[in-house]
């Protein structure tokens, strides 16, 4: 087994919105964002405490002209022009009552992108929740692992008001050494309130054999 994969090379390049990145500067917030290793992958963002996490995100994807992913309930995709909507903001359904999984058809669907070379970001919160949590959940593990694409370590930091997704790795499979690595990126970072962050953990140790979620 071969150890965590730092990428350092970023051939993807993107075309953000300067009036975004002008509305950021203005509330004192920078970027930093050098390209991406892929067209496919999975991002994480952390530490997500509080609901300004959505709009500083959401002005920092637009500053970056990142097209990123997320997951949502099948059934909100048939409502109309709320489901058109999900799509247009990079909503991907997905069928819980699936056998496979929800990570099951993610993993599915990432390896259809590559096959294809269709651009395919997945982004996710891996606290899952605003509130205080003592462990991450595993699904970016699963995706990025099973699909065997990059992880992005993305952060917006309430100290330093920056929001840096400049940080990319490629899971080995071990768990502690994998951990190790994004708590090495990541563990430093502090969000608007740093109390409520997560041990940067998973629970269990076989996460990596099983793409049920």
């Amino acid at each position: 087994m071969t150890g965590v994969s730092v990428l350092h090379e970023r051939p993807v390049r993107l075309q953000g919105s300067a009036l975004a990145t002008r509305v950021l500067a203005a509330f004192g917030w920078r970027v930093k964002f050098e390209g991406l290793p892929s067209r496919q992958g999975v991002v994480i963002v952390y530490p997500h405490t509080s609901n300004w996490d959505f709009v500083i995100g959401l002005l920092a994807k637009w500053s970056i002209g990142f097209p990123l992913s997320f997951w949502g309930k099948d059934s909100l995709f048939r409502i109309p022009l709320f489901g058109r909507w999900m799509r247009w903001v990079g909503g991907v359904p997905v069928d819980r009552s699936n056998p496979r999984g929800v990570v099951g058809q993610m993993i599915e669907r990432m390896q259809a992108a590559k096959a294809n070379d269709e651009f395919l970001w997945l982004a996710l919160a891996p606290e899952g929740t605003r509130s205080y949590s003592d462990h991450w959940r595993t699904g970016f593990y699963q995706v990025a692992l099973n699909a065997q694409v990059p992880l992005g370590l993305a952060y917006l930091d309430f100290d330093e008001r920056v929001v840096g997704v400049d940080a990319f790795i490629r899971l080995c499979g071990d768990m502690q050494a994998d951990m190790a690595a994004i708590e090495a990126q990541l563990g430093h970072r502090r969000g608007r309130n740093p109390g409520l962050a997560a041990p940067i953990r998973l629970p269990g140790a076989d996460i990596g054999k099983d793409a049920r979620a």
